[in-house]
């Protein structure tokens, strides 16, 4: 009796001290999460210093800037099961010395091929950190009340990391070469390593069944090729290394959508897209993400080349919807509570419509109210939705099945990302190019050179000069807007998509009691509840 009683009293002070250093850990694990955002988007205002130095060819570029997400996103539920199995702190702690091996690299690189290689380390690293954040919130978390305000500033952080990128890329370029973008990881992680080690607690899943290490490979390549193919097609590229790709990655992604049917203990339990609710949120997330990021990777071009803004302006400029998205993380579960999930995330959508229709009225001439006007609204809307339908998403999966709902909706956040640099980026492209075709005076080759891009259009008009050049460097400016103004069309419609796709969504928040997961039961019963929760 006397020793039930003892393990009982130290069971309640490790749940005393657990409870008073939840929010120490939530510290951690956002500041884990800002970096993995962060180099989403940091590299957007370098890449004019980047073409300039290192001369890519336009798929270079394209994949300088999107392998990041593309590899994240690929590799979330392998590292996420992983996990489950060797403790999430540990893969969490691995990701943190990858991720700074790979900011060095990154930041010395000299040629694209290595900055290739090295963004896509990062992505491998960025992998291993995102599933572990939300599992160990979720496990210190288990009050549902406390775990949504949780959610709502893990969320902001991310949203907020995307945009803060642009910011913190042009301080660093206003004073040092475009690699010091990837030096600011390294004394963070430095410092994440040791603070991780002694404040993150470690968690694993139940460990029944094997691991499928056949089924996360699978999984893995599967979303690999086929955010691959979609990238190649929207860049209007139709031949056999387009078409192979989506074959492969579509074979792949089924294979693993049947096997995981067929076992007795899955990766993921795939019936939860059964659910309405839970299929209809994840949807949500990705097309947020898609235009969250997409747009932001556009708008930095439109400041920096059209309105020629240097890139900490650029940034400057951005600012606004840092702000607009923390203040609606920090709102999320006071509006959840007060208006629900589907009234809350379908007026994010529409609100961040409105923003986006705002912005087509942007010209080749500064602007800065309606700048400023568009970026809160697009901040505030985005990050709304983003935290109702993460936060919808996750209460629905059943808490046996919580590890399996993170990785899937990480993966979605990724997914949406990767998606949205391509998707969008291919429709600025297809209606920017056309209009160079038929430049006076201008050569066949040099207006398809400066057909590939903007900045490769003012390269061009500097090198032919004279009236020509400056014709050139004119009708590329003036393409430019109007595939800005097309972008933008095309991310509204897709967003009040999204708000239409959120009528599903259930009307109100429902809070379950937290009395049962308050019990002090049997030691082997407190770590499976830890790790469920």
């Amino acid at each position: 009796m006397s020793g039930t009683t003892t393990a009982a009293a130290g069971l309640r002070r490790r749940a005393a001290g657990a409870g008073a250093n939840r929010w120490v850990v939530l510290v951690v694990l956002c500041v884990s999460l800002l970096l993995v955002a962060l180099d989403a988007t940091v590299l957007h205002v370098a890449v004019p210093a980047v073409t300039e130095d290192l001369r890519p060819g336009a798929i270079e570029l394209l994949w300088i800037v999107d392998v990041y997400p593309l590899v994240c996103a690929s590799l979330l539920i392998l590292f996420g099961t992983l996990g489950d199995r060797v403790g999430r702190r540990r893969v969490l702690l691995l990701g943190y010395a990858l991720f700074g091996v790979a900011s060095a690299m990154a930041a010395l690189a000299d040629t694209a091929q290595v900055l290739i290689v090295a963004r896509a380390l990062l992505g491998v690293g960025g992998a291993m950190i995102m599933p572990a954040t939300l599992s160990i919130l979720r496990q210190v978390f288990p009050d549902r009340r406390e775990r949504a305000l949780a959610i709502g500033i893990w969320s902001a952080v991310a949203a907020v990391g995307a945009a803060v990128g642009p910011l913190l890329g042009g301080f660093l370029l206003e004073h040092f070469w475009w690699g010091s973008v990837f030096l600011i990881n390294i004394p963070l992680m430095l410092v994440s390593l040791p603070v991780g080690r002694l404040l993150l607690p470690e968690s694993k899943g139940d460990g029944r069944g094997p691991w499928d290490v056949v089924g996360a490979l699978m999984a893995a390549g599967g979303l690999f090729c086929l955010v691959l193919g979609v990238k190649r097609l929207g860049g209007g590229e139709l031949g056999p290394f387009t078409v192979m790709p989506l074959a492969v990655g579509t074979a792949l992604v089924v294979a693993f959508v049947r096997r995981q049917r067929r076992l007795a203990h899955p990766l993921v339990d795939l019936r939860m897209f059964a659910r309405p609710v839970f299929s209809t949120s994840v949807g949500c997330i990705v097309l947020a993400m898609l235009a969250l990021v997409g747009l932001e990777l556009i708008a930095a071009q439109y400041l920096q080349l059209v309105l020629e803004l240097s890139p900490l302006e650029t940034g400057l400029r951005l600012l606004p919807l840092t702000f607009a998205a923390m203040a609606a993380g920090l709102a999320g579960a006071r509006m959840l509570r007060r208006f629900g999930p589907r009234r809350m995330v379908s007026c994010g959508f529409c609100l961040t419509a409105v923003a986006v229709v705002l912005l087509t009225a942007m010209g080749g001439e500064d602007n800065t109210a309606l700048l400023l006007a568009g970026f809160l609204l697009l901040g505030f809307g985005l990050e709304t939705t983003l935290f109702g339908a993460y936060e919808s998403m996750l209460s629905e999966a059943p808490p046996e099945q919580a590890g399996g709902a993170a990785a899937i909706g990480e993966t979605s956040y990724q997914l949406g990302a990767g998606i949205g640099i391509a998707l969008l980026g291919s429709v600025m492209n297809a209606a920017y190019a056309p209009g160079l075709s038929s430049v006076q005076g201008v050569p066949a080759s040099a207006s398809a050179a400066a057909g590939r891009s903007l900045g490769e259009a003012y390269e061009v008009a500097g090198r032919l000069g004279g009236p020509a050049g400056e014709a050139l460097r004119r009708t590329a400016r003036d393409c430019f807007v109007h595939g800005l103004h097309v972008t933008l069309l095309v991310s509204a419609g897709l967003l009040l998509l999204g708000a239409v796709m959120a009528l599903r969504l259930p009307r109100v928040m429902q809070c379950e009691s937290p009395s049962v997961e308050a019990e002090i039961p049997a030691p082997r019963e407190v770590a499976e509840s830890r790790v469920s929760a």
